[in-house]
């Protein structure tokens, strides 16, 4: 067990060279200062294996709200065996410190931080946060795995977002025994889109539901990276097979209201849908029911909206296409 009186570096940057092999080290990386010149800083973990190889690098937390990730993380530095590892891992347990400490899901200036990577070293608050973040951590690492949960007011499946077209990438997510994978090529403005720019092979895990730790998920995560590591040679441990074949989408969009009202949806997450399924009915303030919202496709439930006040053009859920 690790006292709590244990002195953590900081450091500005990290150099993954300067950490040493065979050993688990801790960093707080500062980043940028607050209002009053106090110093933020983005907590780090690194494992060195004594053996030479590749970086992989984990991240969570992107969004304040999103916290099944961390424990992910945390997990896996206590699972691995750092000296029969080959490369490092690197692990990043929150992205955005600030929202986390305020539980919100933006960042201080009300954006996005997954909506403007690689963010600019001159711009404003979230884009120099977001644009050290890239520059002092994720260049120096050879694969992404970056973990996010659903927004306020929404609940998700175990679910990847990849490139299915990349080999590389298409491995990595099948390794981590998913109930759904989406094929999405990276988007501008996320932290997987800015990996991929640089040539980083990533994959984003949707694990749960946010504001909250979910054994299951937790366990699932966890599960999917210890495949990853053993897959592409970092330890020697085996691969666990999922229980349950996952479902592989071709595309997925939400489906929206176009009307305002008490939302109730009827169709759990990881149900097939058919075609003209009712999936959801909308409700005025005097509870008299005023529309109902049918299933556009076949397909099958990602994730759906959880909250029942939904003003017009809120989310009702989100289909999966094969």
């Amino acid at each position: 067990m690790i006292s709590i009186k244990e002195s953590i570096k900081v450091i500005d940057q990290l150099n993954i060279e300067q950490c040493s092999k065979g050993e688990i080290t801790r960093y707080w990386l500062h980043l940028v200062n607050d209002g009053m010149g106090v110093p933020i800083h983005v907590p780090i973990i690194v494992a060195r294996g004594i053996e030479e190889g590749k970086t992989v690098g984990l991240t969570a937390a992107v969004h304040g709200n999103e916290l099944n990730g961390i424990p992910v993380i945390q997990r896996i530095f206590r699972e691995i065996d750092v000296t029969k590892l080959k490369g490092a891992i690197v692990g990043v347990p929150v992205i955005n410190v600030p929202s986390l400490l305020r539980k919100k899901r933006r960042f201080l200036d009300g954006v996005d931080l997954n909506h403007i990577m690689p963010g600019r070293p001159d711009g404003t608050v979230s884009q120099v946060y977001a644009w050290r973040i890239v520059e002092r951590i994720i260049k120096q690492f050879d694969f992404l795995i970056d973990l996010h949960t659903a927004s306020n007011g929404r609940v998700n499946s175990y679910y990847i977002r990849a490139d299915m077209k990349d080999e590389t990438v298409k491995k990595m997510a099948l390794l981590q025994n998913a109930q759904i994978i989406v094929h999405n090529p990276p988007n501008d403005g996320t932290l997987r889109g800015t990996a991929d720019d640089m040539g980083i092979p990533a994959i984003t895990l949707e694990v749960g539901n946010p504001n909250l730790f979910q054994k299951g998920m937790i366990r699932d995560g966890l599960t999917g990276i210890h495949n990853f590591l053993a897959y592409f040679g970092f330890t020697d441990g085996e691969i666990e097979e999922g229980e349950e074949e996952t479902v592989l989408c071709k595309k997925s969009y939400w489906i929206y209201v176009d009307v305002g009202g008490f939302l109730t949806v009827h169709s759990p997450v990881m149900q097939h849908l058919k075609k003209g399924d009712v999936v959801a009915t909308v409700r005025n303030v005097f509870g008299d029911s005023i529309k109902e919202y049918y299933a556009p496709e076949d397909g099958i439930v990602i994730g759906k909206s959880v909250s029942p006040v939904n003003q017009t053009g809120g989310r009702i859920l989100h289909l999966g296409i094969s």
